[in-house]
């Protein structure tokens, strides 16, 4: 048994978490082929079945849970023994796993991973970008960004980004001038939209606030779609009203081929947040990352 290749035992922990070899595939960056010949190899060397695998799911037997009971634990302790030792070098190096929404992924975060990167050239990030709520710690990640009506209570959470967002509804000027411009929330109920659904079929309703005053629109829609690109083509050709981030349409609202509508009932919210599982010791790259945005934060509040 002491021909098995550790690499092995951290893709099986990986694929028994997940409960899914394509799952498991993504985060490891491999085919999911590779890892299921690499299970099959292993399976093969204990003399055992790990998983039953159908073409729905992917369970562990009796022995494959008693396995993970033990490797897992065993992986972890690799991992932070790998981490101790880094902290011995000049720079930290690595690989860090982000999980983040497309509106960090579109806006503020390619600048702050381009300074990082540039800061620690042994880092390497693997970026994903997902608009649903991930388990990050089982998914594989280190860390994810979301906003803070999102964030788990036992997570620990730095600002990054914006400290202050908002919303803004803007159509083109020909969509104005054939369908007239609105004076209230209410008014969009006669008008076209361009509405965003997320990947897991959810769409969000249009808020509204002014003073006292707050109510929720959903406008009859000429086009839902999950592509930001594609949504914004459309209010910019015409076919109706978008509302987004403002950072979102800040180039097309300054060149003018988009025009913002009901200013004064915008929605203004907290930024977005790093977060991150509590750990007696954090890896490396995410220490390394954590710190750089808390000093972002620090020098822009001097700003």
């Amino acid at each position: 048994m002491r021909d098995i290749p550790l690499a092995d035992l951290d893709a099986f922990a990986t694929v028994a978490r997940l409960r899914s070899f394509r799952g498991a595939a993504k985060v490891r960056a491999v085919s999911a082929s590779s890892l299921s010949e690499a299970m099959r190899r292993l399976e093969e060397r204990l003399g055992v079945r790990l998983f039953n695998r159908t073409t729905r799911s992917v369970t562990l037997t009796d022995a494959g849970m008693r396995l993970l009971d033990r490797v897992a634990p065993l992986m972890s302790e690799l991992e932070t023994a790998l981490d101790d030792v880094n902290e011995f070098r000049d720079r930290p190096m690595g690989r860090l796993r982000l999980n983040v929404p497309g509106a960090a992924s579109r806006t503020f975060l390619p600048d702050i991973l381009s300074r990082f990167l540039a800061d620690y050239p042994d880092i390497v990030v693997e970026l994903s970008v997902n608009d649903t709520l991930v388990d990050v710690l089982a998914e594989g990640y280190d860390a994810g960004i979301r906003y803070e009506e999102s964030l788990h209570q036992d997570m620990i959470a730095v600002p990054i980004g914006p400290r202050r967002q908002r919303y803004v509804c803007a159509a083109s000027p020909t969509y104005l001038a054939e369908y007239g411009r609105p004076a209230h929330p209410r008014d969009l109920v006669a008008h076209r939209s361009v509405l965003h659904r997320f990947p897991n079929g959810r769409m969000l309703n249009w808020y509204f606030e002014r003073g006292e005053e707050s109510l929720t629109v959903t406008p009859p829609a000429r086009l839902i779609c999950e592509a930001f690109e594609v949504e914004l083509a459309a209010a910019v050709s015409g076919l109706g009203i978008l509302a987004t981030f403002e950072e979102f349409v800040r180039p097309a609202l300054d060149d003018g081929s988009l025009v913002s509508i009901l200013d004064d009932w915008t929605e203004v919210f907290t930024g977005p947040y790093l977060y991150y599982p509590s750990r007696k010791y954090m890896p490396a790259p995410l220490k390394a990352f954590v710190d750089f945005v808390r000093q972002e934060g620090k020098a822009a509040e001097r700003r």
